[in-house]
């Protein structure tokens, strides 16, 4: 199972943030994945940049081994599932088998993003635009000005930091928090193995998540969940 050190709590829940980038949902037994651009490699290599074909292949072993941790039953991706609508056509026959034996495996629910709105759910699964859990909304990308509890993907956020003169990126959460510490939302990091990412702090991320009066990245590490201020609201 998870390490119980990576509990996050939030909004009244606790949610676990794994090293792998997934967010599992105890209470629900549910898997949370953002992000994970299946069929990458096969689409820039129509548009005539060759790279290493094998990126669904890692990243639904990596799914594959979120769910052995964790015991999810059921798992929901947060958007941009395939990097187009079209990717699931493209799936090489393993890559396919694995993911058909996964949406065997556990109830699994796709959530479209902007990269792939129109896909269909060729390998099992279900299709949704957004669904709401026990009162949180999961969607592909925050919405600003909601109010209600949010999940969400679209950024890829990674935090920044120069520790002993080195510089490090590493993908994190990016958590928002109302007055008080009442609920906020969240926005997961890219779960895809071909995937970049985003600076947490960048305008576009801060201005998603208003209303707020604080922001944090949140990353886990082999010890706890680290977290970085990224804005406070002014007194």
């Amino acid at each position: 199972m998870v390490p119980v050190s990576f509990t996050l709590p939030f909004c009244g829940e606790e949610f676990v943030l794994t090293r792998s980038n997934a967010v599992y949902w105890p209470r629900e037994r549910a898997l949370l994945v953002a992000d994970l651009h299946l069929e990458k490699a096969s689409f820039f290599a129509r548009h005539g940049q060759f790279v290493p074909p094998y990126d669904s292949r890692e990243t639904l072993e990596r799914v594959a081994n979120a769910i052995r941790e964790t015991g999810a039953r059921r798992v929901y991706t947060l958007g941009d599932n395939f990097h187009d609508s079209s990717g699931s056509t493209r799936l090489e026959p393993h890559a396919a088998g694995m993911l058909a034996a996964l949406t065997r495996a556990v109830d699994w629910v796709w959530i479209t993003g902007n990269h792939d709105p129109h896909m269909e759910a060729a390998n099992g699964g279900e299709l949704a635009e957004e669904v709401e859990v026990n009162g949180m909304i999961l969607r592909h990308r925050a919405q600003k000005g909601e109010t209600r509890p949010e999940l969400s993907g679209h950024y890829h956020p990674r935090v920044q930091l120069t520790i002993h003169r080195r510089h490090i990126r590493r993908p994190c959460a990016v958590v928002s928090h109302g007055e008080n510490q009442t609920c906020g939302r969240m926005i997961l990091p890219a779960f895809g193995a071909l995937t970049g990412g985003m600076n947490a702090g960048d305008p576009a991320i801060l201005k998603a998540l208003q209303p707020a009066d604080e922001i944090d990245a949140v990353v886990p590490t082999k010890e706890r969940l680290a977290r970085f201020p990224l804005w406070r609201r002014a007194a």
